[in-house]
């Protein structure tokens, strides 16, 4: 077991039954208290944050966390099937591991895949930024570029997003994919 001075940002670690990462770890000295570590944690499956002071020397449980690259091929009810780049070996993925970004994965895409222990998956991380066709928006006016006005667009994947006036049907935008936000346009 390791204890808490080992701990650094980013790490993994089992609190209460649950895999969290830590996010934010400070070590305390209070003028005329005992020192204490006080830590932010993200709990990896349901998104929520919490905060714990532990004592020095207070043991807790690091994980070992492997990341690996997947390429994404198709939906499977409540799963993504993903494939292994290297070794060629497919895994389902639990949509819930990314979050809102699920609206803006496409086939053929590369995750970043961290594991528990080699076997179980924890987090999926997709690539920043997906560059995808705009299926159907309003024309837009010649012109339409000196205000900051947004229409709505629906992309290829059927997601829909808002995009500046001067953007039409066919163009290829790119695409913030944890915010859902219009990048730029891509030629």
């Amino acid at each position: 077991m390791a204890t808490v001075s080992d701990l650094s940002k980013g790490n993994f670690m089992r609190y209460n039954g649950e895999v969290v990462q830590v996010e934010e770890l400070q070590h305390r000295t209070p003028g005329n208290l005992r020192a204490f570590y006080q830590i932010k944690m993200r709990n990896v499956r349901n998104g929520k944050v919490a905060e714990n002071r532990f004592r020095p020397g207070e043991e807790v449980e690091i994980l070992r966390v492997e990341t690996k690259e997947y390429q994404y091929l198709y939906a499977d009810g409540d799963s993504l099937v993903c494939m292994d780049k290297e070794t060629f070996d497919q895994i389902y993925l639990d949509k819930a591991l990314l979050g809102d970004a699920i609206r803006f994965i496409k086939e053929e895409i590369t995750l970043l895949i961290a594991f528990e222990n080699g076997e179980t998956a924890i987090t999926a991380e997709p690539p920043a930024h997906v560059i995808m066709e705009v299926q159907y928006t309003e024309p837009g006016m010649q012109g339409d570029t000196a205000t900051r006005t947004l229409k709505p667009a629906k992309l290829e994947n059927g997601a829909e997003i808002r995009v500046p006036l001067f953007v039409n049907t066919g163009d290829k935008i790119k695409i913030e994919t944890a915010t859902g936000a219009y990048v730029e346009r891509v030629k």
